[in-house]
């Protein structure tokens, strides 16, 4: 179910009766035809162990079921929005930054200490992001809020990137994370309190980084 995007910062999808989608409450901007919403308590396609997951996290983020027969606009917070398409990988996102999504892709969490072991959890703990991060998998079109508008900047072999941890909003593919220390200019003008922090990126894949330091 493609979404459509109507400026940087709504989107519209359109709904066939047994299509279903994700929301996050509060996303509906306005709607036509016979649509229904439902609050959702089964996390997702993840079931009850997803929606337990991201509750031990502190991130369970209320979502809606989406049904019917029209075309619903969604937006949240005036955030921008980007349309991510999954061919059958695996996205993994902050989720707050969920404003809707396919309701056939499979919502997961995962720990972040298991991509980068002890350096995963300390991510978690350096950036305000969870130690848990939401998953989604399959083929589908998610649809994520960011500041400032987003770049999706490739990762291939040999070509790490480095990303400011506040200034990352996702990424997919076969993609592993660690967090590394570098002492640069922000500490020389004043806008770091100690040690800075990159969050390096290897593998196969692309990561979305958002033109802010802002959380949602």
């Amino acid at each position: 179910m493609p979404f459509r995007e109507i400026n940087s910062k709504m989107v519209e999808a359109t709904l066939a009766p047994g299509q279903t989608l994700f929301s996050q409450r509060g996303a509906m901007l306005a709607y036509r035809g016979e649509v229904s919403f439902t609050p959702n308590i089964q996390g997702g396609q993840g079931g009850v162990a997803s929606m337990i997951g991201r509750r031990v996290a502190g991130e369970s983020t209320p979502l809606m079921t989406v049904e019917g027969s029209g075309t619903v606009m969604f937006g949240h917070g005036g955030h921008h929005i980007q349309v991510i398409e999954l061919a059958g990988d695996t996205l993994y996102v902050e989720a707050d930054r969920l404003l809707a999504f396919d309701g056939t892709l499979q919502q997961g969490t995962m720990f972040m200490g298991s991509q980068g072991g002890v350096m995963g959890m300390v991510r978690g703990q350096v950036t305000g992001q969870g130690l848990f991060t939401t998953t989604l998998k399959g083929h589908g079109a998610v649809a994520v809020m960011a500041h400032g508008g987003v770049i999706e900047l490739p990762i291939t072999p040999g070509r790490d990137v480095h990303v400011d941890p506040q200034a990352y909003v996702a990424h997919h593919g076969e993609v592993r994370n660690k967090l590394s220390t570098a002492v640069g200019w922000r500490d020389m003008v004043g806008r770091g309190s100690g040690e800075a922090f990159q969050l390096e990126l290897s593998g196969s894949g692309a990561v979305y980084v958002q033109a802010s330091e802002e959380k949602l």
